[in-house]
């Protein structure tokens, strides 16, 4: 009997059949430079733009300075566009900006985003990196939300070509080391101080954003925040560490009006939350477009020992597993918004495990738009969480401080050659991103 292959064979050929390049068998696998379309997966690195105080106030760590960002950014912004990459977190200096309630300084960041707009990179903007201006104080002022609203508007206002933000990085991190660990701020070391905190920078999180949603309602909000988590290697579990792995999530689920566990609700009343603040945290979740970015360094997880020692574990769960847990909580898409390791000779395989834990999660059908190795230069002082001023320089850059490139570099080109036209999801060429204002207020 006359095989079907035969007679197709004798009027289209053996293979490569016309046609077969839109989505056929030779279409487009995903490979080359990213090409900045809509629909594109966002590959990304950022600056580290850290400024919060130490020393009870008397020394401001500005990692935009101690990097020597000011003077180079440039050449910094131009190492952004060498390497391919099309988007960029990265943090204006709001402590050196909003110099009162009523004025502001431009001058720098003025120079920035124009050389970011001429070279076509697409800032994710970040406007308050673990501190705030002097004449604020810190993080216990509840005029915080207040006069940071009214600089989130100033910058949209100014700069109406930026869609993509993140008002307030990290906010669970700031609070616990500004008001739980005593380490930055306000240096303090109590629950009600690390409550008062959060919901603070929460609610400059959330007024933040109704003020660039006036200016820009088809804004995009990527939320940056921790990736944590506790394993505690003891037969009978302990109520501090157990409670410490809920409230990892309390910054996420004030600002998207998710009901924490009894438990933690308690915790935020015991300690200064009022029922009138909660039920105006649960009222709805911020306008514009919520991404839930998670941020993951093998330092994230920590392993207790049974005589109470504390070591890192290094990615025992990883970030496909913590994040997956994220968003199974708050069915938000996803975006990798930081990690690196400190070695310098352990990045390129690093990267290659955190791209792992992204193909994985794509693979479970969650919506990834995109992965940052942070950061575009080397760091300095984070080996200590920037609690002392000692100039020790973290090997996790993509470029040494001079500028040279390091081997976590050449790996990033190989996989942006490799993957950098994939789709945010299989098929992701038949959506945009809509530049409609959001409006959907009840999910499905």
């Amino acid at each position: 009997m006359k095989s079907f292959l035969t007679e197709i064979k004798e009027h289209f050929g053996s293979g490569n059949y016309e046609g077969d390049e839109f989505g056929g068998a030779t279409g487009h696998n995903g490979s080359g430079l990213p090409t900045g379309l809509p629909n594109n997966f966002m590959f990304a690195t950022g600056i580290e733009c850290s400024y919060p105080t130490i020393d009870h106030g008397r020394t401001r760590r500005d990692l935009l300075a101690e990097c020597d960002h000011y003077n180079r950014y440039q050449e910094d912004l131009g190492l952004v566009k060498e390497m391919g990459l099309k988007v960029l977190r990265y943090g204006l200096p709001y402590y050196n900006i909003q110099l009162s309630p009523e004025k502001y300084n431009w001058e720098f960041a003025d120079l920035a985003m124009a050389e970011m707009q001429r070279l076509g990179i697409t800032p994710i903007l970040d406007l308050m990196h673990f501190g705030v201006p002097d004449w604020l104080g810190n993080f216990q002022n509840p005029e915080l939300p207040v006069h940071f609203a009214a600089y989130c508007e100033e910058v949209a206002k100014r700069y109406p070509w930026v869609r993509y933000y993140t008002p307030v990085n990290e906010i669970y991190v700031t609070a616990k080391m500004s008001a739980k660990d005593g380490s930055w701020n306000e240096q303090l070391k109590t629950d009600k101080a690390f409550v008062t905190a959060l919901k603070h920078t929460v609610a400059a999180s959330i007024m933040g954003t109704q003020r660039i949603a006036k200016h820009r309602p088809d804004c995009i909000i990527v939320q940056s925040e921790s990736a944590e988590f506790t394993h505690e290697l003891r037969a009978e579990r302990t109520p501090a560490v157990q409670l410490e792995n809920k409230l990892r999530f309390t910054a996420l689920d004030l600002l998207y009006a998710h009901q924490p566990e009894g438990e933690v609700v308690n915790y935020l009343y015991d300690n200064g939350m009022t029922r009138r603040e909660y039920d105006w945290f649960m009222a709805g979740e911020p306008p514009g477009y919520q991404v839930m970015g998670n941020d993951y360094y093998g330092r994230n997880e920590k392993i207790v020992l049974p005589n109470g020692e504390i070591c890192t574990s290094m990615d025992v769960l990883g970030w496909y597993t913590i994040t997956h847990d994220y968003y199974q909580r708050y069915q938000k898409p996803v975006m990798h918004t930081e990690t690196n390791v400190l070695t310098a000779s352990e990045g390129p395989t690093w990267l290659w495990k955190q791209w792992v834990n992204i193909l994985r999660m794509r693979k479970e059908g969650v919506p990834v738009l995109g992965f940052t190795w942070y950061s575009l230069i080397d760091q300095i002082d984070w080996d200590k969480g920037l609690a002392q001023k000692t100039g020790t320089v973290n090997a996790c850059g993509l470029f040494d401080l001079d500028r040279k490139p390091r081997a976590v570099a050449e790996a990033y080109k190989m996989l942006l050659r490799e993957y950098g036209q994939i789709t945010i999801v299989p098929h992701g060429e038949l959506f945009e991103v809509t530049t409609r204002p959001a409006t959907l207020k009840v999910e499905v």
